[in-house]
């Protein structure tokens, strides 16, 4: 044996195996535990938290049984005389019929839903009273078109103004409510107008409060732009959804037949909208009337023909219809066509419930938890998921994706959130594909663990991870 192999030999003859080298380290570990010097960051080292999300995706368990859906006719198949519609259910904001309804248009009176949301809003924050008293200026009573003949110096109460308005249309009422809101009626337009980008409305601009072509303004108040209202019917159903749905008391004042807006049969007003359901009664309009219909808003010029905005609700489903550009000759056509429209939506589609409030999102593992009694929690969903759907459709077409978050740290309270769950549901006969989110939130409590269970946690930890590396060494 030379001296440089014999040299080599005893050198590996006291060399230590890797593993040998960890248990050391191990007993090392042991030994500070037994004088009680553990490092104190020695517990938290095995959770330590981080910001990524686990995302799974799976089809929806508890699928009713499938059943044929309603075979859904074409929009094409309606024949609507129109220049543009459009039918939005509000609550789940699904739009389910389409025709140019991102063309902007002139919409004539229809402009007043926004002054009529913007005044409701003012009420609504203390800042007026339907009891205020408003006092009629020189440009309110210069108004033209639909009017209550104002003049210059008469004074009517907010609520007196607003049904005018809203049932009649008229343009001497309105303007005298925007000039009582803000200082002129073109710094009323300035609030249309942010309204209108904070509703998210595309392709609306408001030159006035009433609808009326800058050329029937009363000179010296017309905008400085000169650009004309437009607004889609897209737009209008935006508009009508944030009605209906942040002053729901909206058909107080829309339902109303007439209104004896000062004494004697020429102080009379007329509802302009003929489909209320009440006039199925009336000779000259139960032919319009349609039931479950509680408003909104006709429009009419020259420029922009024969508009209306319409909601109706049928079997606890509100639907809100937009018909732009009907005859300009013809009241009534209006009315024919957002018929048409609303028996497509009613006969054919309905609001379903496909995910319940408070429900296991089955086949999911529950998220992990640091430094809790227990090391993981249940989840389930915050709130119930509905989906507007072919009538007969069932829950066949319902995916989920969840995404739970990571780094989650005891204590948890039950009801705090964990995650979010996204569901898409696609029907048979339907376009697009609708989208949902609800939050996943703690199904318990979960306290924090002492400090003794955290650290016998880390240590069995630690000997996890030290037996793996020795299993992967052979």
């Amino acid at each position: 044996m030379t001296s440089t192999y014999k040299s080599k030999v005893e050198k590996n003859r006291f060399a230590q195996p890797k593993f040998l080298k960890r248990s050391a380290a191990s007993v090392l570990l042991i030994h500070m535990l037994c004088l009680s010097v553990v490092p104190a960051n020695l517990a938290s080292a095995a959770a330590e938290p981080t910001t990524q999300t686990t995302t799974t995706e799976t089809k929806d368990a508890a699928t009713p049984a499938a059943t044929a859906p309603k075979a859904i006719p074409t929009v094409e198949s309606l024949n609507l005389a129109v220049k543009s519609a459009v039918l939005l259910e509000p609550t789940t904001g699904e739009v389910i019929l389409s025709l140019d309804a991102e063309t902007a248009l002139p919409p004539a009176s229809m402009t007043k839903m926004m002054t009529e949301y913007i005044v409701a809003e003012q009420v609504k924050q203390g800042k007026l009273n339907w009891d205020d008293v408003v006092t009629t200026s020189a440009n309110a009573a210069a108004q033209v078109g639909s009017r209550v003949f104002l003049a210059q110096g008469d004074q009517h109460t907010v609520k007196d103004l607003y049904i005018a308005m809203a049932i009649g249309s008229a343009n001497d009422a309105t303007v005298a409510l925007a000039e009582t809101v803000a200082p002129t009626e073109m710094e009323f337009v300035k609030m249309m107008n942010s309204e209108a980008k904070r509703m998210g409305m595309t392709t609306a601009h408001f030159a006035n409060s009433t609808g009326l072509d800058i050329a029937d303004m009363p000179q010296g108040t017309q905008p400085a732009d000169g650009k004309e209202t437009v607004m889609s019917a897209m737009d209008a159903a935006i508009l009508a959804k944030y009605i209906v749905t942040d002053h729901p008391d909206f058909n107080e004042f829309t339902t109303l037949q007439s209104y004896q807006f000062r004494p004697g049969d020429s102080g009379r007003i007329e509802n302009l909208d003929w489909m209320l359901e009440a006039n199925a009664s009336v000779p000259n309009f139960k032919a319009y009337a349609y039931e479950g219909l509680d408003g909104l808003k006709t429009g009419h010029t020259n420029a922009a023909g024969n508009n209306f905005t319409g909601t109706a609700v049928r079997d606890g489903m509100r639907l809100i219809s937009v018909v732009m550009g009907t005859d300009v000759n013809d009241q009534g056509s209006r009315f024919v066509e957002t018929r048409k429209v609303l028996d497509y939506g009613f006969n054919n589609f309905e609001i379903k419930e496909m995910v319940a409030a408070n429900k296991a999102v089955e086949g999911e593992e529950p998220v992990a938890v640091a430094k809790g009694k227990e090391e993981s929690v249940a989840y389930e969903t915050a709130g119930a998921i509905s989906f507007v759907v072919p009538k007969g459709a069932d829950a066949s077409g319902l995916k989920m994706q969840s995404s739970l978050e990571a780094g989650l740290e005891a204590p948890i309270a039950k009801g705090d959130k964990v995650g979010t769950a996204t569901y898409t549901y696609q029907a048979a006969g339907m376009a697009e594909a609708q989208t949902k989110t609800v939050d996943l939130i703690a199904s318990a409590d979960v306290e924090k663990a002492g400090w003794f269970k955290q650290l016998m946690r880390a240590i069995g930890g630690f000997f996890s991870d030290l037996f793996e590396g020795i299993k992967n060494l052979f």
